[in-house]
This record gives structure tokens, C-alpha cells and sequence, in this order.
């Protein structure tokens, strides 16, 4: 009989993040375009206004369209090796080992994995607004814990004293 396959990777961005995120980020150097456009080469008196501060505004425009998709860049990708996590600013590469559960209760807006030291890290990939997508990720994330679990059993002190 052959020994069971393991659990195929995992891999999950958040789909409806990224979709709003680059429709504000395109609504963002839209308006900020039409701003240039309006502000013509003229003077109110106080200020005058430049071709150079039009090009200024749609720059503005897009730096900022581009600080919004920073919002939606997570990913988590999982394998029998670990999960590697990108949220907004953090990057987290976690072996199995060090992970006891991987939790998405019913009203938490993201998945989060438990780890064996009490520390939780957030999967901002996983998130409750995607839906199906977000629990077929986490069921990929738990079977792949699970065999590492099966394949790598707790030593005999952890099982006489479980942590509460």
C-alpha cells in the first residue's frame, strides 16, 4: 500500500482586497488627473500654477494609487516545508513546528496562525469577505498541518502536560 501523499500546497492572495484596491488606486490618479488637467497654466493672484505643478498633481496621483495597492499585496503560501506569509509590511516564514493550530473563527475577518510559543500571526490573505476562496485555503492550511503533525508526532512530555 502506498504511504499517503501529502497534502498539496497552498497558495491564496485576497481576491476582493485587491479588487477595491486598484479600483481606489484608479479612482485615486483619475481624480488626481483631472485636478492637472483643470488647474491650467494660470494665476489666482496669490498662486500661479505651472505645467510643472500639473505634472506634480498627476505624480501625486499616482504615488498615492500606489500606496493603496500596498494594502492588498498579502499572500500566504504553504507547504510541507512551512507557510510563508506577506501581509501589508511583514513577511513571516514559519516551519510547521512551530505552529499548533490554524484558526479562522466564525467573525474574525482573517485566518491567523497559532503558534507553540502563544504568538499569533495574522494571514492577511485569508480573508472572511472571500468567501469560499478563504475556507478552501484555510481546510489546504489545516491538512497541511495535520500531516506534518501525523509525519512529526509531539514528544511524550508534551502529551503528559498539554498546554492549556
Amino acid at each position: 500500500m502506498p504511504a499517503d501523499p501529502t497534502p498539496s500546497p497552498v497558495s491564496a492572495v485576497p481576491r476582493r482586497l485587491r479588487v477595491i484596491t486598484a479600483l481606489m488606486a484608479a479612482g485615486l490618479v483619475l481624480v488626481m488627473s483631472v485636478v492637472a488637467v483643470l488647474l491650467k497654466e494660470s494665476t489666482t493672484g496669490v498662486v500661479s500654477f505651472r505645467t510643472s505643478d500639473q505634472i506634480a498633481m498627476v505624480g501625486l496621483g499616482v504615488a498615492m494609487g500606489a500606496g493603496v495597492m500596498l494594502l492588498g499585496r498579502s499572500r500566504v503560501d504553504a507547504d510541507a516545508d512551512g507557510v510563508r506569509i506577506r501581509n501589508v509590511v511583514i513577511n513571516h516564514e514559519v516551519p510547521w513546528s512551530a505552529v499548533r493550530a490554524v484558526r479562522f473563527d466564525q467573525h474574525s475577518p482573517w485566518a491567523s496562525l497559532l503558534l507553540g510559543n502563544d504568538d499569533e500571526v495574522a494571514i492577511g490573505a485569508v480573508q472572511a469577505a472571500d468567501g469560499e476562496r478563504a475556507l478552501t485555503a484555510v481546510r489546504g492550511l489545516r491538512a497541511l498541518l495535520a500531516d506534518h503533525q501525523a509525519r512529526n508526532p509531539a514528544p511524550q512530555e508534551e502529551l503528559l502536560y498539554p498546554r492549556e
